[in-house]
């Protein structure tokens, strides 16, 4: 090391101590040097104490190469998967659960803080998920080859073997992946089942620099309340050869976990940069599946979006209502509304307050939702699910919110003047990570709402957004982290602005202390147990419970039909008889009184 100007200079190469106050969301260590310098470390944990050999260094930032853990944090714990080390989508794999359920409280409040420039912002504690494996509704898997595509007699082929899993850490390499702990059973069995199929069948896989081979990704939509699985394929072509081989292979592998195919999606796909193509064909079952959460009932299509934690969801989405606290004959706008959710989930919540006779029906009535979503797909469904759950006041447009909304506000831009508003006294935004533009936000400023409630999926652009509408009046009101992606190193959040601006603001400072120490590391538990939400009941915890006392498989089949002669709420529908060629008979009389146990023991019915 060097000396300049009485600091200590920072080289490539060099070794340094480092302790790790901190993560990134990608999953990196980060610490200070004494003299200032970041240094972001790949493998270290919050709370280490690690030496580093320094990679990169900038002037006010490095990277550096874990060499050794020193001391390792009360946090670190040898991971929750086995391929830990080499698969990138848990990068928070080994720090506790509560622990990286508070790094993100923190990463929420920090960007409050330093992006938006908000004192002291209200961030309420983070409400954790109750749901910590194998909750992810949704996957999306690249197949790769591991070879090069070859051009043999006219036949493209590859050199190696398919794959179908998650890319590798920096890496385009993609990892076979026979079980994941964020995803459920089906995913894994019908990664599996085309495996096998390629393999049988000569079936290649997308090369992307040749822009040669079929098979390019495999998305695998599931519910684990209703039990139906969706496949959606995505091919560099016209169609699978032997096709319906495949679709057998899949069902029974399916059914083995418990859950029903019901759809079998091809995307057209030859767009080499595309994740997705334009063109959907259903070659199996219906195009859309079914999906109930907290006794709504939602279809969805094949490229529409809905939240990966269902279980979570339903947290969420309370958030979102009380943020909003509707009081009836409101007008509502849903930006990037995807499936709808968001709005029918408010419209609901306010049918409620009839039922408790907090509102009346006439004043229900005059309640508008007026969505809008870039996916003509993702529309389709908002409307179909506006009729599904009874609520003729919602309606969604097709469109890109910044571009829509304007022609919304304006008389004379729609032939279907019902469309229009004037005026908005609730705006919910829901946009992707990258957050939204700012002549979106002028629009809804323009609409001058009430309220703003903003649901993020990234603490950065969601800080810069709020601190373009302060500047237009929207004070900070507060912000509520949910963890609905444990292990990894993201967070959703939810935060009210309001334009009303209160008379007088008192900030608290709490500090839990122990001795003279903060409140210590290891309380954290303490504090999660407290705090912990009220477990949701689903199929496949009632599956697990069946298998560990009595030893034997309870299809989600029977389940659904002991809770119907039991006269409990059904959120299912019958399934496509088109489609399953496995059809199961009346449960026997040793798996109902087994159910029943189950039911008993989640405290579903009672024992008498």
């Amino acid at each position: 090391m060097s000396v300049l100007e009485g600091k200590i200079k920072m080289e490539k190469g060099q070794f340094v101590k480092l302790k790790i106050d901190d993560m990134t969301g990608d999953g990196k260590g980060f610490g200070r040097m004494p003299e200032g310098l970041a240094v972001f470390v790949r493998g270290a944990v919050a709370g280490d104490v690690v030496s580093v050999k320094l990679t990169k260094v900038k002037k006010r930032y490095a990277f550096g190469q874990l060499m050794e853990i020193l001391k390792p944090s009360e946090q670190r714990t040898k991971g929750v998967c086995p391929l830990q080390e080499e698969c990138g989508g848990c990068p928070y794999g080994k720090l506790t659960y509560n622990a990286q359920a508070l790094i993100k409280e923190k990463h929420v409040k920090d960007a409050l803080v330093r992006i938006a420039g908000i004192k002291n912002p209200k961030v309420n504690e983070i409400l954790f998920n109750p749901v910590k494996f194998h909750y992810r509704n949704k996957a999306t898997m690249p197949i790769w080859a591991g070879g090069v595509i070859t051009r043999k007699g006219g036949i493209s082929e590859n050199l190696g073997e398919p794959s179908i899993g998650f890319y590798r850490t920096k890496s385009r390499e993609v990892i076979n992946c026979s079980e994941c702990m964020l995803q459920q059973e089906p995913v894994t069995a019908v990664s599996e089942a085309i495996r096998v199929f390629m393999k049988s069948d000569n079936i290649t896989a997308y090369d992307p620099k040749w822009e040669r081979g079929l098979l390019r990704r495999v998305t695998v939509r599931t519910s684990a309340e209703t039990g139906e699985v969706m496949v959606i394929l995505v091919i560099n072509g016209n169609g699978i050869p032997n096709g319906a081989k495949l679709i057998e292979m899949m069902d029974s592998a399916v059914y083995e976990t418990g859950y029903s195919l019901e759809s079998v999606i091809l995307n057209i796909n030859k767009d080499k940069d595309a994740v997705y193509g334009d063109k959907n064909i259903t070659i199996a079952g219906k195009p859309v599946i079914k999906e109930s959460v907290c006794g709504m009932n939602f279809e969805i299509s094949p490229l529409s979006f809905f939240q990966v934690n269902s279980v979570q969801m339903e947290n969420l989405y309370n958030l979102v209502a009380k943020y909003a606290d509707l009081k009836g004959g409101e007008t509502i706008l849903d930006l990037y509304c995807g499936a709808g959710t968001i709005g029918l989930w408010l419209l609901n919540d306010l049918r409620h307050k009839i039922h408790n006779d907090i509102i009346s029906e006439r004043i229900f009535e005059t309640t508008r939702v007026l969505g809008i979503e870039s996916s003509k797909s993702s529309i389709t469904d908002a409307n179909r699910n506006a009729v599904i759950n009874g609520f003729v006041n919602a309606r969604y447009v097709h469109g890109k919110s910044e571009d829509m909304l304007p022609k919304l506000m304006r008389a004379g831009e729609l032939k279907d003047e019902s469309l229009r508003v004037k005026s908005a006294d609730v705006v919910i935004l829901d946009p992707p990570r990258a957050g939204c533009r700012e002549d979106l936000l002028q629009t809804v400023v323009d609409a001058k709402p009430e309220k703003i409630v903003y649901v993020s999926c990234d603490p950065a652009t969601m800080a810069r957004d709020i601190k373009f509408l302060s500047k237009k009046g929207y004070g900070f009101i507060e912000a509520t982290p949910v963890e609905m992606f444990s292990w990894t190193g993201h967070v959703e959040t939810v935060i009210l602005l309001s334009h009303k601006k209160p008379d007088s603001q008192i900030n608290v400072k709490v500090e839990f202390v122990e001795g003279e120490d903060k409140f210590p590391i290891d309380k954290i538990a303490d504090r999660a147990e407290k705090y912990k939400p009220k477990e949701k009941i689903t199929y496949k915890m009632i599956q697990t419970y069946i298998k560990e006392k009595f030893g034997f498989k309870i299809h989600t089949s029977y389940i659904a039909e002991v809770k119907r002669n039991l006269g409990i709420q059904m959120q299912t529908e019958e399934r496509s008889e088109e489609m399953l060629k496995y059809r199961k008979p009346h449960p026997p009389k040793e798996k109902v009184e087994a159910i029943k146990d189950a039911l008993i023991y989640f405290e579903l019915i009672n024992k008498n």
